[in-house]
């Protein structure tokens, strides 16, 4: 059977169909077989056909046919005109005269340069292969350093916050002794005050049973304690100490009282995304452009999150979540351990996937193509909608079994450092309801949700405080706002996903609405991300495609 194979793919067919071949015109250099030989021959039956066994086939240059003489091939080629001629063209009047150079020379010379261009591009395409294999390891390092780097940081901030737990320590043991000692010197003295009160009441009874009395005795014996009495405790005048705390965000925290003062100083000139910011400061399209269409075979296409410049994963209803390129074509797959599909979808400064599994109640991270648990929610809330910060925290949108209540936690690996759920009245700062509440981290630190239930999005600060709302419905909108997706990008603008009216919503950093992006055949948009390049990748979810979008010069 290999035999037989082998010697199928060694057969050599005519070149005018799929026959053995058996003769070859050496004038037109082709192979046939004995039925194409008189089809070759009057296909050109203005020319020669020199027809020999293909065993006795001889390698020779095909010359152009003469379009002016027939029967002949134009073996030269006139320099003056610059067209190919037969030898009966040269005797001619029109090129008599001419300059005539042997097609052969000209064929050699031009082979020549081809072959010293072809061997000067292999030679470009061997440094460029050295130059990537050189850009990978430069990767590499680059990744292992900054992984050190990370490791340092969190190493930092644990010793940081332990510095500043010892500054408050000391403060509430400061502010303690203060305490002790000015309440034990105020009770001292009310005693003195309550004993001396006491005796005088005392005398006071006995001088009057003197006065009532007719003994002579009695009133010869009476002692004055009068100077004594005059001696009025004074009552001590403490000065309460006042808490001095001065507060320049990102430069220095300072606090005092007494004698005591702390300081944390911040001597950076600025942030990297303050710089990052400053030296490319981009500005808003007056009109939004579609710059590419992405299809996919996903059904009912829920989330987007991009990867660099030209990558994207997806998701939809099912445990599938695909990694696509711009061109559409598939460069990963991951299997996720949800059931029935991931809530969401999100990947870390370092490229890794991110997805939420709210029936396990697990966040999960894809390592080498492995699937790792990060966080496990308590017992009774479900985690939903993910953002990985740019210090390496992750937000966790979560809520309670029966959708009542949501909040957003900040773990740190697995240790929660914040939760926003309330405002400064105690009320819930986002409404329970069958919609998750999406979350993003802005440039200086806000927290972005978006609140379906409540058709808000809701920005707070850095602390949990509530500094604005936003639910306007859009320019020319049939329906009112119904945020979904929200991201932000690198000038700190919020866009957020309006599903029903088939358009995004792009305001400023304090609530300002600026553009309406509803030009780009945005029909039902679900999935939202931004990618490096700051083009916006938009899921749209009947479709199962994806439009990247370029909306800012």
């Amino acid at each position: 059977m290999a035999t037989a194979t082998s010697q199928a793919q060694e057969l050599i067919t005519c070149d005018l169909c799929a026959k053995p071949v058996q003769q070859f015109c050496n004038s037109c250099q082709v192979g046939l077989c004995e039925d194409c030989i008189n089809k070759h021959v009057k296909s050109l039956k203005s020319m020669k056909h020199d027809i020999v066994p293909f065993t006795k086939r001889t390698v020779q240059l095909v010359f152009p046919q003469c379009t002016s003489h027939s029967h002949q091939r134009c073996e030269a080629h006139c320099q003056q005109c610059d067209v190919p001629v037969c030898i009966k063209c040269i005797t001619s009047s029109k090129h008599k005269s001419h300059d005539i150079v042997d097609m052969a020379d000209i064929i050699s010379r031009k082979r020549e340069k081809i072959k010293r261009e072809t061997e000067e591009i292999e030679g470009i395409i061997s440094k460029n292969t050295a130059q990537d294999k050189g850009i990978e390891n430069k990767i590499l390092k680059s990744m292992a350093h900054y992984t050190d780097l990370q490791k340092t940081t969190y190493d930092n901030r644990k010793q940081w916050h332990l510095e500043v737990d010892n500054i408050f320590n000391k403060m509430e043991s400061l502010i303690q002794s203060l305490r002790d000692h000015h309440i034990t010197t105020l009770k001292s003295c009310q005693s003195k005050l309550r004993s001396q009160n006491s005796s005088m009441i005392q005398t006071v009874q006995e001088n009057k049973e003197i006065l009532k009395s007719n003994k002579v005795s009695d009133v010869n014996k009476y002692q004055t304690k009068l100077k004594e009495y005059r001696n009025i405790p004074q009552i001590p005048d403490l000065p309460l100490p006042s808490l001095q705390t001065n507060t320049v965000q990102g430069r220095e925290l300072s606090i005092e009282l007494g004698e005591y003062k702390a300081t944390l100083t911040q001597t950076s000139l600025s942030s990297l995304t303050d710089e990052v910011s400053f030296l490319s400061v981009k500005e808003l399209l007056e009109e939004a452009k579609v710059i590419a269409n992405i299809p996919t075979n996903v059904k009912n296409l829920l989330k987007v999150a991009c990867v660099g410049s030209d990558k994207a994963w997806i998701s939809g209803r099912d445990k599938m979540i695909t990694c696509v390129d711009i061109h559409g074509a598939v460069q990963d797959t991951v299997t996720s351990t949800c059931n029935p599909f991931p809530d969401d979808i999100t990947v870390t400064r370092q490229g890794e996937l991110i997805y939420s599994d709210a029936y396990n109640r697990t966040v999960n991270i894809v390592r080498d193509g492995k699937t790792e648990t990060l966080i496990t929610t308590p017992r009774g809330w479900l985690p939903l909608q993910l953002c990985c910060t740019r210090s390496g925290d992750i937000l966790v949108s979560m809520c309670t079994t029966d959708n009542s209540h949501y909040k957003i936690v900040r773990y740190q690996g697995q240790r929660v450092t914040q939760e926003i759920d309330k405002d400064e009245h105690g009320d819930p700062i986002y409404q329970g309801g069958e919609y998750g509440v999406f979350v993003v981290e802005n440039n200086n630190g806000d927290i972005v949700a978006s609140d379906g239930n409540a058709s808000t999005v809701v920005v707070v600060d850095r602390t949990g405080k509530v500094r604005f709302r936003y639910n306007n419905k859009p320019p020319g909108g049939k329906e009112s706002f119904c945020p979904g997706q929200i991201v932000t990008d690198s000038m700190g603008h919020i866009i957020v996903v309006d599903y029903q009216n088939d358009c995004l919503h792009i305001l400023d950093q304090n609530g300002q609405f600026l553009r309406c992006v509803d030009n780009c055949g945005l029909e039902y948009p679900n999935g939202l991300s931004v990618d490096s390049e700051g083009r916006l990748w938009v899921g749209l979810y009947n479709l199962g495609e994806v439009k990247v979008i370029q909306y800012m010069k």
